[in-house]
């Protein structure tokens, strides 16, 4: 029997970077008619929180741990930084001089408790869910209540 498989499309946006930002998210059950669609938006905040913060929102939904799930995100940053492994040497370092440290710290803990596979995939290429997150983290950033990216705000003081 084949363990359950989740795709996870992820996207974030900024508009001024740093500006209002926002995240969307799209989830679905290989072999299974099950989508669901989650966005936020943050009222500053920059392009590559966002797109590190849709996928730790996302692993957050997973409820099962062990669960098998694809990353599809268009962000180089966060392919790279665990594909390549560059992050456990930053967690080696503790971050010393690095970026979103409180989101590494929280994408850590819950990237540990599944199994996730990264897929960088081209963006605004005409990838339909890739299209649809784009859309939702657009969408998000220009609600007219906007959350407060704390992590943001202490990186700049």
């Amino acid at each position: 029997m084949n363990d359950p498989m989740v795709h996870i499309y992820t996207d974030g946006a900024a508009r001024g970077n740093p500006g209002p930002g926002g995240y969307g998210i799209v989830m679905e059950w290989v072999g299974k008619p099950y989508k669901k669609e989650f966005s936020k938006g943050f009222k500053h905040t920059t392009n590559n929180r966002m797109e590190l913060l849709a996928v730790i929102e996302a692993l957050r939904k997973l409820k099962n741990p062990g669960t098998r799930a694809v990353v599809f995100t268009d962000s180089k940053y966060v392919v790279d930084a665990v594909s390549k492994g560059w992050i456990f040497g930053w967690e080696k370092k503790n971050f010393k001089d690095r970026k979103n440290t409180d989101l590494w710290k929280e994408f850590l803990v819950e990237y540990r408790k599944h199994t996730v596979d990264f897929k960088w995939i081209r963006g605004h290429n005409n990838h339909p869910q890739n299209e649809r997150c784009d859309t939702l983290a657009v969408a998000a950033s220009k609600q007219p209540r906007l959350l407060i990216d704390e992590g943001f705000q202490e990186q700049q003081n």
